[in-house]
């Protein structure tokens, strides 16, 4: 079928559009020699895993359930980070995962002996303490007081026999400038145990395949870090993979007035792409413009109870009408892996459109998908 024929909601994510992605990141592999991972907290289709494993090095998790699914459905290196780890799941890690990230040297010296005992490699995760975000502390690493990473002052050069690797994620959707100037504080406070180290993870956040954004610096970045230390260089990004590769379909369902045109739809802010309610964002919509661009605008919202599951204001060339399809842009990351069932919204259907524009269900929720998560 295609794209006009499929229920609504629906996510659609386009495989052409995931390998143009996966091309420019085999691209930086191929120059640099860096290992690219999939970053599954962005993006956990798996149904496109042996599509993203032909050109990827494997998964990173934040947790059990996705190092199980990396090592499940890709099966490469499967690399893990937390915060704090659960001793109910560790043994199932060290069996699972490749590279053990830990935040601290107290989870190190709790966990690092069966990591050992199982031939694994032990990572650190520091904090350059260099903000890049502004005005998201929501989504910075380096935020005063953040949990994440060992800070230089209480980084403890005595307790490395087992580590092979540093790890520091400080990004979120940006270029390499930015990456660099981290590079320099991770030197300024971390080089010298650089040259000790087997491997160094710059993280994810980085928007490589946004267009325009600056390759040249990126491969710099890797090939200075790789010589001058001798290090094998991981990156895992996750929005890269999916960047621009996804499309929310929704319907109009009705259309009302209260201080202007409004629009209720079959998708939900706060269910289906709850990034918009929690970063702020807007999502791009296919022949839209912004409010007052065209004849008619409208606030869009959807079906729930939230007087806030407002999506946005979005104007059209003609009014809206029940029954219209909007189709929302760059929904592949972020929202399918955190969309919830609130008031008891069905979650979207799960579709891949091949490279010949037919589209494929994968996946229908339906009433025992919500009904079975609270009993």
């Amino acid at each position: 079928m295609k794209m006009t024929d499929i229920a609504t909601p629906a996510y659609v994510v386009d495989e052409t559009l995931i390998e143009r992605n996966l091309r420019i990141l085999k691209e930086v592999i191929d120059e640099t020699g860096c290992h690219i991972l999939l970053a599954q907290k962005a993006f956990s289709m798996y149904s496109l895993y042996p599509l993203i494993g032909e050109y990827l090095h494997g998964t990173t998790a934040s947790g059990l359930y996705e190092a199980k699914l990396g090592y499940e459905e890709m099966g490469k290196e499967n690399h893990i980070f937390s915060p704090a780890y659960k001793d109910s799941d560790f043994a199932e890690i060290v069996s699972i995962c490749d590279h053990i990230v830990f935040n601290s040297f107290s989870q190190l010296a709790r966990f690092g002996e069966q990591v050992v005992a199982a031939g694994k490699s032990i990572g650190l995760r520091i904090n350059p303490e260099h903000s890049t975000q502004v005005g998201h502390e929501i989504y910075d690493p380096c935020a005063k007081g953040c949990r994440f990473g060992i800070t230089a002052q209480h980084f403890d050069r005595e307790a490395l026999a087992n580590v092979s690797g540093l790890h520091f994620h400080t990004l979120c959707e940006q270029d390499s400038d930015d990456l660099w100037t981290t590079i320099l504080a991770v030197e300024e406070r971390f080089g010298d145990v650089l040259y000790d180290m087997e491997w160094l993870n710059f993280g994810g956040g980085h928007h490589i395949t946004k267009p325009g954004y600056n390759l040249a610096l990126l491969k710099k970045c890797i090939t200075y870090m790789k010589q001058k230390y001798n290090l094998r260089i991981y990156l895992e990004p996750g929005e890269a993979i999916a960047y621009e590769a996804g499309y929310l379909v929704t319907t109009v369902l009705d259309t009302t007035y209260n201080d202007g045109d409004i629009a209720i739809l079959d998708t939900s802010a706060s269910c289906h792409m709850p990034d918009v309610l929690e970063m702020p964002y807007r999502p791009p919509l296919q022949n839209s413009g912004e409010a007052g661009e065209k004849a008619h605008t409208y606030r869009l919202g959807g079906p729930t109870c939230l007087a806030g599951d407002v999506i946005g204001n979005y104007s059209f060339d003609a009014p809206l009408k029940p029954g219209d399809r909007l189709v929302f842009e760059d929904m592949a990351i972020y929202s399918m892996v955190k969309n919830n069932t609130f008031n008891g919204m069905a979650l979207p259907d799960l579709v891949i459109q091949d490279r010949d524009g037919n589209c494929h269900l994968q996946k229908r929720f339906g009433y025992e998908d919500f009904k079975g998560r609270l009993s």
